[in-house]
């Protein structure tokens, strides 16, 4: 008698091309809803299941793990894994796996569409458009910020980070990053020059926030940090929502502390900060940073690899508590 195929639970439809991998090696369940699933539902769906395949939004927490005793491994489809709670996991022998580099040129390039569309009013432009408000040229009207020499700050010199930095080569921008770590192939090859925060936020003409939803990054950009701006300088978050205080970024847009911000990430996704969509100076996307068919298509692969890979006793493509290595094989 041939045995079952272990079960994996898809939380999110994803590019058929990562489900036909899983399909070739288990028995798979594809939650197709638009709607995301709460904690409850998701036990429900991952009972008896050996594998979970999460996005951002799916709350992978404690609670949801403690009533997964099958649970081998969860593989988000994300670079970001705050969803998650990795101690938890790496405590119950659950393996945690995210999909890293292959948004990275994605993300970079929305980064760029935003700071572009924030500094040359595009979107405020295409409005008046639109609406058939637009009454001829004016030597005075609408008009918006160059970016050449500019000064671009970097918060996070990571992987999308650097790459927003490569991308502003062809402006001659001025490169200032905040790191953790000292990077010094990133000062000789940009002229880049790492500084705390403050002195980031006192002297860049636009601030991108490229750093994971932490403890520590919480609200990383709140009433103070955004005092410190310039009146001209622009705020762009791809990251996570949460590293910024929207109420206080409303309050300082408002006042006209800072000239604009372009967000692709909120703090309560997917609802905005009331106030915000009334405001012609911010740009906003709905979470749309690696929305490309090619870096999607590459997320699902890695993220269904990342399962083949671990309950095949072999490394996955990447591992975010490699603790669990050292406990009883996952082996299937």
């Amino acid at each position: 008698m041939v045995s079952p195929k272990p079960r994996v639970f898809v939380a999110r439809q994803i590019p058929e091309k990562g489900i036909a991998l899983l399909r070739s090696h288990f028995d798979v369940e594809v939650y197709r809803k638009r709607t995301p699933l709460s904690r409850q539902a998701l036990v429900k769906h991952i009972r008896g299941a050996v594998a979970l395949l999460s996005i951002f939004s799916t709350p992978v927490d404690a609670w949801v793990l403690e009533r997964a005793p099958g649970l081998k491994i969860v593989s988000n489809m994300a670079v970001g894994y705050d969803n998650i709670d990795v101690g938890c996991a790496t405590r119950k022998g659950i393996a945690v796996t995210n999909t890293p580099d292959v948004l990275t040129d994605a993300t970079a390039d929305l980064t760029w569409a935003l700071l572009l569309a924030v500094a040359r009013r595009v979107v405020e432009g295409d409005r008046v458009m639109r609406a058939g408000a637009f009454e001829g040229w004016d030597p005075l009207y609408m008009l918006g910020t160059e970016i050449k020499g500019r000064t671009l700050g970097i918060v996070g010199a990571g992987r999308i980070g650097t790459a927003v930095m490569e991308r502003s080569l062809g402006w001659r921008m001025k490169i200032l990053f905040v790191s953790h770590s000292p990077r010094p192939e990133l000062e000789d090859r940009f002229a880049a020059r790492r500084v705390p925060l403050n002195t980031l936020l006192q002297e860049s003409d636009f601030v991108s926030l490229h750093v994971p939803l932490t403890r520590e990054t919480h609200h990383l950009i709140g009433a103070r940090e955004l005092a410190l701006m310039k009146p001209t300088a622009f705020l762009i978050n791809t990251a996570r929502g949460a590293v910024v205080d929207e109420k206080a970024l409303l309050t300082a847009l408002r006042e006209n502390r800072i000239a604009g911000a372009a967000l692709d990430v909120f703090e309560n996704e997917p609802r905005l900060t009331p106030g915000l969509e009334q405001l012609n100076q911010v740009v906003l996307t709905p979470h749309i940073g690696s929305a490309t068919v090619e870096a999607r298509n590459r997320m699902a692969e890695v993220a269904a690899l990342n399962i083949i890979r671990y309950l095949r006793g072999e490394s996955p493509v990447s591992l975010v508590n490699p603790e669990v290595l050292r406990q009883k094989s996952p082996k299937i």
